[in-house]
């Protein structure tokens, strides 16, 4: 029916007087009226929705009170990547960016202007505003897609749910930190003591875990905020530096840091990064660092980025917080490739917020030169505030009965002799039959970003290994044939042999890069296996590169070119090849970017909507949604009548009664993994 005039008149007129108030309170902590009269502004319209839904809209504020739990997030895409950074932590380091940028420019590269402010110590997210009107917030993911966490993004009231004035973009992508303050994260954690739960290590894990809750009523409880430090896409035209950018940025009602700076000179930049570092426990939030960009807009394009950093701009970290420690013992680890790290068993410490009680010791090289004992007690630190290393021996506390640690001759794990190259740090044991590297390439093989082998976890490799079952990765795909000496093992019945089956058939199908990845080449990650996939679109030719067609390739150099051609020419690794392909193992001629832009044209699955509801036993929700999206389908979050399928796991939540009731066609994990893989 068609609703009065006057009551959408007034119900947009509560609107923009409740989200100009938010913004007056929030972003500028201004509030113009009592907390008792804005609550009557809210009340009234919420009143009103209730009785009348048709008048909600994507920038009510009554959203920010959270929705109805989701049974999943949906990914994702930023249409441009949200890039990291390249990392210093000197001022002589500092200094050879700036000349590197001033030698990339030539003469433009004269009078540089560069912006530095605070580097946040949260969660990245980008907000997509359409017309003015938020539609979609996102996390920064892998940079190349993220999660949907919109519905979460919504219940923070720092974030604008419909930019402020009329003189804003048709298309504008906002890019920022969800963070908590330090007050509010000691309130909040005194508040999980007081209801029996475990509090939270740092604010940066409270914000990320409370962005990425599947109720978004626990969300609108946290006291999360948003500042603004960037954007994506933008149309229109645009400020001539990102520090005009960011005075746009709040104009339209976000948040931004109130320490953004301009200068046009190293000296100063250098001095306002330590005034900074000296007020770090002073700001109201976690900072690691600075952030220190190019601000000339046209001077960022003609300088690009490398690999998934841009070259005009740096995050300057700070020292990480150090505590003692007391080393308790020295253990060696094998790794996948053979190499032995020494590790330090530590007393536990907490830093940074984080238990830690093992710090790498890299190699005997680095032990030597930081003349690191055990029994020595030493200073530690989170390396980037995340990696636990030594920084230190303090060797005034030393009383004579602290013990020289030495390299073993032979392998801990085989028994086998361990040599180390001339060239080398490192030292390896050289034994392809070595149990420990062979469980590690087992488990990387399986890993996600891998071939993804759902129900494969690490004590059950390790058991696989121990009792002779497998011997390389392609014996994972002849489980089904040893299925007695499977079940004889702990913690293993018909059901779980069932859906560990599921998965390994399901790793038959992999994208290249994944199976590149999988291989585990050295000095091979995810970004440049997905890299020598578009290059090479087939494993054979791939093999068939010497080291001179591998270098020609950006971002590869001649150590990295020499690991992959000897990967190729090892007679194991050959015979592994052969054994993946004969067991069925798929190799498609084409990466995964190329399979998802080709399988648009045919099949059951292209152009269709699928939703997802309940727990699927053989593939996680991610990689069924990647295998639907690779056939050229889509997903969505909720079932409705453009939906095409609705697949069913365990305990199916209410999707499923909806779909019955629009006609919509319901498939089991039976029939969906058919659909997929056998269409």
């Amino acid at each position: 029916m068609m609703l009065p005039e006057e009551l959408i008149k007034r119900a947009a007129s509560l609107r923009e007087q409740i989200n100009r108030h938010n913004y007056l309170y929030h972003t500028l902590d201004k509030p113009e009226i009592s907390d008792a009269e804005f609550d009557r502004l809210f009340d009234e319209l919420a009143a009103l929705e209730q009785k009348y839904p048709e008048l909600v809209t994507p920038d009510s504020p009554t959203l920010r009170v959270g929705s109805a739990p989701l049974e999943g997030f949906a990914e994702a895409i930023h249409a441009l990547p949200m890039l990291s950074l390249a990392k210093v932590t000197t001022a002589a380091e500092f200094l050879e960016f700036d000349r590197r940028i001033r030698g990339l420019l030539g003469e433009r590269g004269t009078n540089i202007e560069y912006t530095i402010e605070p580097k946040f110590d949260g969660l990245a997210v980008e907000l997509t505003y359409e017309k003015g009107i938020l539609i979609q917030g996102s996390t920064r993911g892998d940079g190349i897609k993220g999660e949907n966490v919109t519905a979460n993004l919504k219940t923070i009231r720092t974030i604008p749910l419909k930019l402020q004035g009329d003189d804003y973009p048709d298309l504008l992508e906002v890019r920022g930190e969800v963070i908590l303050a330090k007050a509010d994260f000691q309130k909040l954690n005194a508040m999980r003591l007081a209801d029996g739960e475990e509090p939270f290590a740092n604010p940066r894990n409270a914000a990320a875990g409370s962005v990425r809750q599947l109720d978004s009523k626990i969300t609108a409880r946290r006291p999360l905020q948003f500042y603004a430090y960037g954007i994506g896409r933008i149309s229109g035209e645009r400020p001539a530096g990102h520090y005009q950018m960011m005075a746009r940025i709040a104009k339209l009602g976000f948040r931004v840091s109130d320490h953004l700076r301009l200068f046009d000179d190293t000296e100063a930049i250098q001095r306002y990064h330590n005034e900074i570092l000296g007020k770090r426990n002073e700001i109201e939030y976690d900072i690691d660092g600075t952030v220190i960009k190019v601000n000339d807009f046209a001077l960022q394009e003609l300088l690009g980025e490398i690999s998934r950093s841009p070259r005009w701009a740096v995050a300057w970290k700070f020292p990480a917080q150090q505590e003692t420690s007391r080393v308790e013992d020295i253990t060696v680890q094998v790794g996948r490739t053979g190499a032995l790290t020494p590790v330090a068993k530590l007393q536990p410490v907490s830093v940074g917020g984080v238990l830690v009680s093992r710090a790498t010791l890299h190699n005997e090289d680095e032990i030597a030169r930081k003349d690191i004992r055990i029994g020595d007690t030493v200073l530690v630190q989170r390396a980037g505030d995340v990696i636990p290393e030594i920084v230190m021996v303090i060797k005034e506390r030393r009383t004579g009965a602290e013990k020289p640690f030495v390299m073993p001759t032979r392998c801990p794990a085989c028994g086998e002799p361990v040599v180390r190259g001339e060239d080398e740090a490192a030292t390896r044991c050289v034994n392809s039959a070595c149990p420990a590297q062979l469980v590690e390439r087992i488990a990387h093989f399986a890993s996600r970003g891998a071939m993804d082998i759902v129900g494969l976890g690490y004590r059950t490799i390790e058991m696989l290994v121990e009792k002779g079952i497998i011997a390389d990765v392609a014996d994972l795909f002849t489980l089904a044939d040893k299925k007695d000496a499977v079940l004889q093992l702990e913690r293993t019945g018909e059901k779980w042999f069932a859906n560990l089956l599921k998965g390994i058939e399901n790793a038959k199908h992999r994208p290249l890069e994944n199976i590149i990845f999988a291989l585990g080449i050295r000095n091979v990650g995810e970004h440049l296996a997905a890299l020598l996939a578009k290059e090479f679109v087939s494993i054979e030719k791939l093999a068939e590169a010497d080291e001179e067609r591998l270098m020609a390739i950006k971002e590869i150099g001649p150590v990295v070119a020499r690991s992959i051609a000897e990967f190729f020419r090892n007679e194991n690794n050959q015979k592994i090849l052969s054994k993946l392909k004969a067991a069925g193992v798929e190799f498609p001629e084409k990466s995964g970017e190329e399979i998802q832009k080709g399988k648009g044209e045919a099949g059951q699955i292209a152009g269709k909507t699928f939703v997802l509801t309940g727990t699927l036993k053989s593939l996680t929700r991610e990689r069924a949604s990647d295998e639907i999206r690779q056939r050229g389908g889509k997903t969505a979050e909720t079932v409705s009548a453009k939906t095409d399928y609705l697949i069913v796991g365990d305990k199916p939540g209410s999707k499923l009664e909806k779909a019955k009731k629009l006609g919509i066609k319901i498939l089991n994990e039976d029939e969906f993994t058919r659909l997929l893989f056998q269409e």
